[in-house]
């Protein structure tokens, strides 16, 4: 096939868990298959992240954006042009003439066999009439990121305005659902959401792409080269990681710090926190202000931090999709606590391969009985290894989601005329 995709940014560098799970994904269908890549470049990208992607495209087309930094004047100032535009902030920022046009030219240029836009943000530069089928991999259900951000605020204007957000998501959400002839979603759970919310937006049933992970790449350290302590006893370590310049992480490590990690060192005084991951906000950054806790930025390799852990610490609160994370802590060997919304999604069982809990003294107690407890913290170990190690390699979701992409592409093209297909202009 000849696929274009649509991306709101390269896949390099691999800094978030959406970027990852798209490049080994492309990286299975690239072997039979021309795929074509156009997304968004920051100014200034290294030319070795553009040439990069030709590892998973062969053709690849930037146009150049940037965001302000979170917590910036520019910031505030942009979000707040956007207060009365009918989009979501989220969505709104990416419209774009010289996307639309850069499409116009490739239409024009090449015959694709499918078009895939990856997350809902692409697809405010869609033209009203596509020339081929197309998919659509929504790796969250948007609306609700939103509406449970809104859950989650203290103050009554911070609730309205995050509330009108979600409103905003849901109508644009159901909308861009409703242009494309299949959608892909990451777990059995967003596909039962998106069923409930967009009965009639959604052409098919919704396609379940389950999250994988790199075993090769994320695996432990064999018991021989682990550093052997003698007469005294390890700190107890905990990780977090991911893109901290995401709301949902944000708001997790706050969580975490203020309301769960003072009732883990009443027990375990000398418990320390690592937060690892790209962009943290200048609210995770204060974090850092406190004792035994560190804020790390991006590092090049997340693993050498994972490998001291005791435990990893999944305390999101908001989300959709799946997190990449918990997989990549469990192919590591890792124990993890997790929230309900941070397993969410994930086929995992409570107590046999992480341990999941909701308020804070929960979620604490697991923290310590695993710190505590290194036979108990090996057999989720073992567990968590060995589930996804025989069920979600890359290589095995990958095979997945090829079958259908070619179902969807050879359904539209041998059944519908794509230029009389049905369309929707978005308020823009």
């Amino acid at each position: 096939m000849r696929i274009l995709w649509l991306k709101s940014d390269l896949l390099l560098p691999l800094d978030k868990g959406g970027k990852l799970r798209t490049w080994h994904l492309m990286r299975h269908l690239a072997r039979r298959h021309e795929i074509t890549y156009l997304a968004f470049a920051e100014p200034g990208t290294a030319r070795s992240d553009v040439e990069g992607m030709k590892e998973v495209a062969a053709r690849v087309e930037t146009i150049e954006r940037s965001d302000p930094a979170k917590g910036s004047v520019r910031f505030y100032a942009d979000a707040a042009l956007h207060v009365v535009d009918p989009l979501p902030y989220a969505v709104g920022k990416y419209r774009s003439a010289a996307f639309r046009r850069k499409l116009d030219r490739l239409f024009a240029e090449e015959s694709f066999d499918l078009l895939v836009c990856d997350f809902l943000f692409p697809a405010v530069n869609l033209p009203e009439h596509l020339p081929c089928p197309s998919v659509i991999f929504t790796h969250n259900v948007e609306s609700e990121i939103w509406r449970r951000h809104a859950e989650t605020k203290r103050s009554v204007l911070s609730k309205l305005l995050y509330g009108a957000q979600h409103r905003r998501m849901l109508r644009y959400e159901r909308q861009t659902l409703r242009r494309f002839d299949g959608v892909l979603a990451v777990s059995d759970a967003d596909r039962e959401t998106l069923a409930h919310l967009y009965p009639d937006a959604i052409r098919q049933p919704v396609h379940v792409v389950p999250t994988g992970v790199d075993t090769a790449y994320f695996s432990p350290v064999p018991r021989d080269q682990q550093p052997v302590t003698r007469n005294r006893q390890p700190v107890p370590s905990l990780i977090f990681t991911g893109s901290m310049d995401w709301l949902p992480n944000e708001d997790a490590m706050l969580y975490f710090c203020r309301e769960i990690l003072p009732f883990i060192r009443s027990e375990e005084p000398l418990a320390r926190l690592t937060i690892v991951g790209r962009a943290p906000t200048p609210a995770v950054k204060k974090l850092a202000d406190a004792a035994g806790i560190v804020v790390t930025g991006r590092v090049d390799d997340v693993r050498p931090y994972m490998r001291e852990a005791s435990v990893y610490v999944v305390p999101l609160r908001i989300g959709g999709g799946t997190r990449l994370k918990i997989f990549e802590a469990m192919a590591m060997g890792k124990a993890v606590v997790s929230t309900t919304i941070g397993a969410e999604g994930l086929p995992v069982t409570n107590g046999t391969h992480v341990m999941v809990a909701d308020d804070p003294a929960s979620f604490a107690r697991a923290v310590v009985v695993l710190i505590r407890d290194a036979d108990r913290r090996q057999q989720l170990e073992v567990a968590a290894r060995a589930l996804v190690v025989e069920k979600y390699d890359w290589s095995a979701v990958a095979g997945e989601l090829e079958i259908a992409l070619a179902r969807f592409a050879g359904r539209r093209a041998g059944e519908i005329n794509p230029c009389k297909s049905p369309s929707l202009v978005l308020d823009t």
